[in-house]
């Protein structure tokens, strides 16, 4: 069964520091080890995400984010200009999770 967790995201670029977490949220969050199947990890001037057959990326999920977090890291990742924000599915070592992923725009790829 998918737990569905609206107030996660899954992490695969800058996010992964802990460091620039604090700094965007102002404190530390909870964090555990994810995979996304179905997607590979690209960089241009910013890291991003393909869909690619047999691909998995490893990051991070981010726990219990509050509204004030979302609009900090809405704004973070330029949301709707470089990134837009999706629903996915990922495996953690407590079986799959419904969270969020930035996805890049074409402006994002092209950057």
């Amino acid at each position: 069964m998918t737990t569905r967790a609206p107030d996660r995201l899954f992490v695969y670029g800058s996010l992964l520091d802990e460091a620039k977490r604090r700094e965007i949220l102002g404190r530390a969050v909870e964090v555990s080890e994810a995979q996304l199947a179905g997607f590979e990890r690209r960089r241009a001037k910013y890291f991003y995400l393909v869909a690619a057959d047999g691909a998995s990326t490893s990051g991070l999920l981010m726990l219990n984010l509050t509204h004030s977090d979302w609009r900090q890291l809405d704004a973070y990742e330029e949301v709707p200009e470089l990134y837009t924000r999706e629903e996915v599915e990922v495996s953690t070592s407590n079986g799959p999770v419904r969270c969020w992923v930035y996805l890049p725009t074409p402006r994002c790829i092209s950057g």
